[in-house]
């Protein structure tokens, strides 16, 4: 009787460890199923076992549906036009980049931005869908601490605006007078560059020499010297640029020169930053045809501040703010205006009656480039997971304020305010942005004077893969 009892033990013990391996093996092989289903939320492709080194694509769609109130004399297509109801892509991107070996990393975006009734399809450097990137990148060190990298590169010394990961913006669109010189001398922000970058302890760095192009190349007609500084068209000389930044926190991401818009409460960030840009004999003026010629040295200097936390994980609420202060000298009274995506393409006004700079004041235009100082700050907080039954609600504000000396002691404000609605974060989101701007007419005394403001509304889906 002790002998069965015996045996029947042993055989129960036998069938408890192998149901108990089994289990083990079933959690072993969710956990693998979990890990591949994670990885294929990227588009990537381990070149090695442990995904150390591998090769990624992303792509990312934003379509723009826009009421828009025209500046004075606005006109389309030949009609005038008071308001605008418009389509349009602006941005459609594809990225593809990797970690190749331990050292080397490459890194390419492709597509085209703006792109809509009035889209320019003239020749000119970025006629429809070009390059916006081609950059290798050689790791000198173990981790980040220094990175060697030449090519066609957004990377930047001015502002994390100047450099922005526009897939992750918290905003509806980036401040872009931070990316000082677009489509001026250089490929919407792009360079051909050579830069140094790195993190050794708390400091994020990167310091860049740039070729920047002639402004001749840009597909508008060059401008004269004038009594207002403008980009010159005869001589060139390299940028220089550094970008400064102490972390307090957690690190930012650093696979890519891009800077993260807003991280939504994954990460603990708050940092300061300094940036510099600098261009010998950048733009040129005289005050008379009857003159010599002046040179005028650019100088972009900026001073931020980053913040992006989580307040309860669990809840999942965060809050994400910026603070900047801009100094910008392109030289005496320079100014240029201009309107994302503009859905006009001329004015009935002239020299008499409005304000005259470079670039095209009708449509939703406004004077967003200029010697003098800017302010920009925005806010937002990432509402609980439990406000709805899918995705979050992310609603923000943003202000700019430029005192530019052109425009005399009239400043150049700007509101906007919003909401996002993070559907399944970035990856796909729906974006609600009112924008609320300034225009200015010359009066019968010839003085500048403050116009009525216009408002723009805009509708985006984004699609980021």
């Amino acid at each position: 009787m002790k002998k069965i009892i015996f045996l029947l033990t042993c055989i129960a013990l036998s069938k408890l460890n192998a149901t108990n391996r089994l289990e083990k093996d079933s959690l072993k092989k969710t956990e693998v199923v979990q890990t591949l289903a994670k990885e294929k939320e990227a588009l990537k492709y381990n070149l090695n076992e442990d995904g150390s080194h591998y090769f990624q694509a992303t792509f990312l769609n934003q379509v723009w549906l826009r009421y828009n109130e025209s500046n004075p004399g606005t006109k389309v297509d030949g009609l005038a036009a008071s308001q605008t109801f418009d389509i349009g892509l602006r941005r459609t991107r594809m990225q593809l980049f990797g970690q190749i070996t331990d050292k080397v990393f490459i890194y390419f975006q492709f597509g085209q931005n703006n792109f809509n009734a009035q889209y320019n399809s003239t020749s000119n450097r970025k006629n429809a869908a070009f390059f916006h990137d081609a950059l290798c990148e050689y790791k000198v060190s173990k981790g980040n601490q220094l990175k060697l990298g030449g090519g066609l590169t957004i990377a930047n010394g001015l502002s994390r605006f100047s450099q922005p990961s526009i897939g992750t913006i918290m905003t509806m669109d980036v401040p872009i007078f931070a990316q000082a010189t677009t489509d001026q001398t250089d490929q919407f922000s792009r360079k051909l560059s050579v830069y140094a970058r790195g993190q050794v302890s708390k400091l994020d760095y990167r310091i860049l020499l740039s070729d920047p192009f002639p402004i001749t190349s840009n597909g508008a007609t060059p401008v004269a010297a004038f009594k207002d500084a403008s980009f010159a068209s005869i001589g060139r000389h390299k940028q220089l640029q550094t970008y400064l930044m102490w972390q307090f926190f957690e690190h930012e991401n650093h696979t890519t020169p891009y800077m993260t818009g807003t991280y939504l409460g994954k990460k603990k960030i708050f940092n300061v930053a300094f940036g510099a840009t600098y261009q010998k004999n950048a733009t040129w003026s005289r005050q008379s045809a009857s003159d010599s010629i002046a040179y005028h040295n650019m100088l972009l200097l900026c001073v931020e501040s980053f913040l992006d936390i989580p307040l309860n994980k669990e809840k999942g609420n965060a809050l994400s703010a910026y603070l900047g202060f801009f100094k910008t000298n392109y030289g005496s009274n320079y100014l240029r205006y201009n309107g994302a995506m503009n859905p006009a393409n001329a004015t009935a006004l002239n020299s008499s009656n409005s304000i005259t700079g470079h670039g095209s004041t009708y449509g939703n235009a406004f004077p967003m480039f200029g010697t003098g100082s800017v302010v920009y700050a925005q806010c937002g907080y990432l509402l609980p997971k439990n406000v709805l039954p899918s995705g979050q609600l992310m609603p923000y504000v943003a202000y700019t304020m430029a005192k530019y000396d052109r425009l005399g002691n009239l400043n150049m404000n700007l509101f906007n305010a919003g909401v996002n609605w993070l559907i399944k974060g970035h990856n796909a989101k729906l974006s609600l942005d009112w924008q609320n701007r300034p225009t200015y007419f010359i009066n019968s005394t010839a003085d500048l004077q403050l116009g009525k403001r216009k408002n723009a509304f805009i509708l985006q889906y984004q699609i980021f893969i």
